[in-house]
């Protein structure tokens, strides 16, 4: 049973032969509350309404590009990097791995040529440099039925692709006639 008790100028309720008074909250703790209220107005105002400062999650977005571009340029793809790639045996068998699961169901095991042209010829479609080939594979020609295959392995298993291709290039193992212009 709840019943007040007037101590001097303070409320006090009993209950259950608890005693509890009608205390004011500290300034300080008061302060912190509406201080909190009125950022959160301040911060949805300039946020969300104004758009003059940037919002969040395109901070967050135009930190992720940046990230990837500096990956990028980290990891260079030039013509000599790759050709050099493909002088590392390391980096050949790790590419061999990822062109058996990835490439081989249309280039064939042996890179032969099934759906997709003979990678082992000295023939080529579109461009014989190491650039082009990974250009090839990172962005794909979908309009021809190759996918763009950056996106899935990322750079560095592009790479590892681009540099097996192109330590089998000029092997001529037999398979899908030959497509393209020839290359030196």
């Amino acid at each position: 049973m709840s019943s007040p008790e007037n101590n001097s100028d303070k409320v006090v309720h009993v209950y259950d032969d608890i005693r509890e008074e009608d205390n004011q909250l500290p300034n300080w703790w008061l302060f912190i509350l509406f201080a909190t209220i009125v950022f959160s107005f301040g911060y949805w105002f300039v946020f969300h309404t104004t758009k003059k400062a940037p919002n969040p999650p395109e901070v967050y977005a135009a930190d992720v590009e940046a990230l990837k571009k500096a990956r990028a340029a980290a990891n260079p793809m030039s013509d000599e990097a790759l050709a050099d790639l493909a002088k590392d045996p390391a980096m050949v068998t790790a590419g061999k791995e990822v062109f058996l699961g990835t490439c081989a169901s249309c280039h064939g095991q042996e890179a032969q040529g099934l759906v997709g042209p003979n990678l082992t010829d000295k023939f080529w479609i579109h461009g014989n440099k190491p650039t082009d080939l990974a250009k090839a594979v990172d962005q794909g020609f979908p309009d021809k039925g190759m996918p763009p295959w950056g996106p899935v392995l990322g750079p560095d298993k592009v790479r590892k692709a681009v540099a097996y291709v192109l330590s089998i290039r000029n092997t001529n193992v037999a398979g899908k006639e030959p497509q393209g212009e020839p290359v030196e």
